[in-house]
């Protein structure tokens, strides 16, 4: 069979609008053919116990008085101090480093269910959270215990405190969560880490580890303010986590951004994989429950594989975090035979995605969903067509102010019937009158409702979806910020 006869080809060529061949920029870099268990699905809630509960608290009110995620001064200075006076934890492990606009966090938590069935110990780390601090750092796929988190912040306090005072800014919310990730998973100690970065890549905190594998999921438009205005300006950003001699697995991305991170690999020397080219998914299918997928990885073809997780993105992020456990066990380049497909189908299996296309209501149905930018929206607008059959939709959206909500808003028009506009507790909220004044605009006023308490516009939107009787087929989905979802969650007695 000819190269133009593969069926892979073909089916990555409907797979995507734009030519994936980027070989003509790769400017000699070179590229990868073939020469414990997985994770809980509860989010943590508050502890049980009053005396725990009260120390969490002291440590979450503490870590409050700092910079929070949004406040940046592009720098790893302070995380760098910190590392060395707690004796470089992070270089204690091998590890596997995220990065990208979509996606990461549920590439992040397929990487850790493949890592752990191949009996390894893992360390996650990821963020935002959708309920509880301690989400972020996780340990043999499940969030560290409440206590663990307390006695984690209380050895490294000291220390954060003399790098705060040797300081011109104090260290960051983020930058001490991520002190606490990297010290936990030395102290495990873990067999590799799997990294999810906070924002960008080059200066974002989780910066001062080397990642072996260095993942770049799809780039779009996001914290323009603060990374550039165009997908390759953004990737100049993104790809500080391509380290010398790393492998690179890089999902598709527009060709600007793409252009960008190859260079960067032939700077430094790195392995680079192609979705689209080296790996991708070869057929997918609605399945009950998610999809059926079969897989190219670097090593072969990995067929009916079952992925508990609804979305054309999602098989896409499952063919990443496939090729990203290949690449760290040397799939193509060190060894040829592929990973054992029994071990990588029992933990795809089990993959959970708390937040991501979660239903946690029937009769009717609701569903939740972080999406906070337009190119997440459009992917879960078409995720929901695939795999509900809605008659009439309902969305329920609290979004941050510093976002594209009308993007998001129009991302999401075709699908909702109706949408009540709402806001969550956070100071970064946008308020829910200046959010309906644009979801008027790209609703119309008869469309659009307001209630500024997330229960009343939960409640508001289930009487709405269920208008046309009990079994009309309406559904609710709550989204545009993953503390809008977390709310909901919690609300809907998820946590």
């Amino acid at each position: 069979m000819s190269d133009s006869d593969d069926p892979f080809d073909e089916i990555i060529s409907a797979e995507t609008d734009r030519d994936p061949d980027l070989a003509v920029i790769e400017a000699g870099s070179r590229t990868l053919r073939t020469q414990g268990g997985p994770p809980e699905a509860d989010v943590p809630t508050r502890p049980q116990d009053p005396e725990i509960d009260k120390a969490l608290r002291k440590v979450e009110a503490e870590l409050a008085t700092r910079w929070g995620e949004t406040k940046l001064e592009p720098s790893v200075s302070r995380i760098a101090a910190l590392m060395d006076v707690l004796g470089e934890p992070q270089r204690s492990y091998p590890s596997i480093h995220i990065t990208g606009t979509n996606g990461k966090t549920s590439t992040a938590r397929m990487i850790e269910a493949l890592l752990g069935a191949f009996e390894l110990r893992t360390g996650r780390y990821t963020s935002p959270h959708v309920q509880s601090v301690t989400e972020r750092i996780s340990l043999d796929g499940a969030p560290i215990s409440a206590e663990r988190f307390i006695e984690t912040y209380d050895d490294i306090k000291p220390y954060i405190e003399m790098v705060d005072a040797q300081q011109e800014y104090r260290l960051s919310f983020f930058e001490v969560l991520t002190g606490m990730a990297y010290a936990a998973f030395a102290d495990a100690p873990v067999d590799v880490a799997v990294v999810e970065v906070g924002m960008g890549g080059t200066w974002d905190a989780t910066n001062v580890i080397d990642g072996d594998v260095a993942v770049v999921t799809p780039i779009d438009l996001d914290h323009t303010d603060r990374l550039g205005e165009t997908p390759g300006e953004i990737a100049k950003e993104k790809a500080g986590v391509v380290k010398q001699d790393a492998t690179v697995i890089l999902a598709q991305q527009p060709v600007d951004a793409a252009q960008v991170l190859l260079k960067k690999a032939v700077e430094v020397d790195a392995t680079v994989a192609r979705e689209g080219l080296e790996f991708g998914v070869v057929a997918r299918q609605v399945a009950v429950g998610g999809q059926l997928v079969t897989l190219r990885g670097l090593g072969g073809e990995y067929e009916e594989v079952y992925l508990p997780l609804h979305g054309a993105y999602q098989a896409h992020n499952a063919a990443v975090a496939l090729a990203a456990v290949e690449g760290f066990f040397g799939v193509g380049s060190q060894r040829p035979e592929p990973l054992d497909i029994d071990t990588v189908r029992k933990a795809f299996a089990a993959v959970t995605s708390p937040g991501r296309l979660e239903i946690v209501r029937r009769s009717p149905t609701v569903v939740l969903d972080a999406a906070h930018n337009p190119a997440g929206a459009r992917a879960t607008a078409e995720a929901i067509g695939e795999a509900f059959d809605f008659s009439r939709l309902i969305g329920v959206v609290g979004a941050s102010g510093d976002k594209n909500v009308r993007g998001l808003l129009e991302a999401f028009e075709p699908i909702f019937a109706e949408i009540v506009i709402t806001q969550n507790s956070s100071h970064r909220a946008m308020g829910a009158d200046e959010l309906a004044a644009i979801a008027v605009e790209v609703f119309g006023e008869e469309r659009v409702q307001v209630e500024p308490r997330l229960p009343d516009a939960l409640e508001a939107a289930i009487t709405l979806s269920e208008e046309e009787g009990e079994f009309a087929g309406g559904g609710v989905l709550v989204t545009g910020s993953v503390i809008t979802v977390g709310e909901a969650r919690l609300l809907l007695g998820k946590g």
